[in-house]
């Protein structure tokens, strides 16, 4: 393996078992738009990270983060109105109930925050989640994390079966029924928290449920989660880090899925490589966490973050990706979905803008889920110069999510691949 010497240095600096993707991994040493190049100058297509969504390399955000750190960076405990402009507009990207904003540097951080406030107003300690999410890799974040393989309930968490109509819960349920068996799991978790003595705080979700591998969700059903949340008297709260930003075709996943949430919590495409979170609610919710939790973070809320953030912004504006994301996205997903007669080991194909997945099975009528046959698919596809990585409560969901910059072309290109791909799967 040409590498390594470096997988093995790698090993003794950082410790052995620190992840990377495919059996053959990659040093990647330039990016450029939605390519990667590694160090003998291949180039490949990016479909997985969404963290530099306006591009690789992208001009305007690296001359707004030089030109800001040459001029000044310090913490938020002086006045900024950089950050002060940069929060207004966040807030104003969304609905109208979303007034304030909390900055931090990580998505598993801006959770942590979003959790405290909730915990703050409502008064109540329990979380529900679904049951296969993750939404970061803190003590308390974490182990919310794929509870379908946990004994027992952490402590002031309960879930609910996430809805899937290719895979629900009960074979066989229409649209109708499936939303109306999630209500009642919802509405289970919640009153198991009220009766340990937790009381409900928030329930927590991605907006389209990508951890989950993207499932098909009956229409409608977001909003009466939303409804059922308040009724319970708690908040709902929308992690955005991976369907915000433009990826669903609409800015943020919400708005795609037709709901509104109480707590709006972005991160990775925020500053296209520079860590940047946030936390969106209203002023009220916001005034009271400030009264009650000495939250600092040396390295949020600054010049710095305020700079790259707005410039990433631009960036989505004057090239208008969100619609971009829209129109290649269905172009990417109808390619994919006229594999389906094509080669048996695809299941499903499912999506929303530039955020697809492919359901790997072993049969179409078992639906029994192959995770050993989407590992092989993205060997396959890096092999021909194209980065997928692999998703779902039983990782057998390709996960395709490029940087919005992603093209028709590239899509074209793509879809050859994975023909080719695909037929290499299938011994033909």
């Amino acid at each position: 393996m040409a590498n390594e010497s470096l997988i093995q240095r790698r090993d003794r600096a950082l410790g052995a078992g620190a992840e990377l993707f495919y059996e053959n991994p990659i040093e990647m040493v330039r990016g450029e738009g939605a390519y990667l190049f590694d160090r003998e100058g291949r180039r490949y297509v990016d479909l997985y990270n969404n963290v530099p969504c306006v591009g690789h390399g992208n001009p305007a955000v690296a001359r707004a983060m030089a030109e800001q750190q040459a001029t000044l960076n310090v913490h938020s405990r002086y006045l900024s109105e950089g950050i002060v402009q940069y929060a207004e507009r966040l807030a104003n990207l969304n609905h109208d109930g979303i007034e304030s904003v909390v900055f931090s540097c990580s998505g598993t951080e801006a959770v942590e925050v979003a959790i405290m406030m909730a915990r703050l107003v409502t008064g109540k300690q329990g979380l529900v989640c679904t049951d296969a999410t993750y939404h970061g890799n803190s003590t308390l974040v974490d182990s919310m994390s794929d509870l379908h393989r946990k004994p027992t309930m952490p402590h002031h968490i309960h879930s609910f079966p996430y809805p899937d109509l290719y895979r629900p819960v009960e074979p066989g349920v229409d649209e109708e029924t499936l939303s109306q068996l999630t209500l009642e799991h919802v509405s289970k978790a919640i009153d198991e928290l009220k009766s340990e003595g937790s009381g409900f705080a928030a329930l927590i979700v991605c907006s389209i449920f990508a951890n989950e591998g993207l499932p098909d969700v009956p229409p409608g059903l977001m909003a009466q989660i939303a409804e059922l949340c308040h009724a319970e008297g708690g908040l709902l709260i929308a992690d955005e880090v991976q369907s915000g930003y433009g990826r669903t075709g609409r800015f943020w996943g919400y708005e795609k899925m037709g709901f509104k949430p109480d707590m709006v919590v972005g991160g990775k495409p925020m500053g296209n490589g520079l860590p940047i979170s946030a936390v969106a609610t209203r002023k009220d919710h916001v005034d009271e966490f400030r009264a009650r939790k000495d939250y600092f973070n040396t390295c949020s809320a600054t010049p710095l973050q305020a700079a790259v953030g707005l410039a990433v912004l631009d960036e989505i504006d004057r090239m208008g990706l969100v619609a971009h994301a829209g129109v290649v996205g269905d172009y990417l997903a109808a390619g994919l979905r006229q594999c389906i007669d094509l080669y048996e080991p695809i299941g499903d194909v499912r999506g929303c803008g530039l955020f697809l997945s492919v359901e790997m099975v072993q049969d179409p009528e078992s639906k029994s889920p192959d995770a050993k046959a989407t590992k092989t698919l993205a060997n396959h596809l890096k092999d021909r110069g194209f980065l997928v990585s692999h998703a779902g409560k039983y990782e057998n969901v390709l996960k395709i999510r490029p940087p919005l910059v992603f093209s028709q072309t590239d899509a074209d290109d793509f879809l050859a691949a994975f023909d080719d791909s695909m037929k290499a799967l299938c011994g033909r």
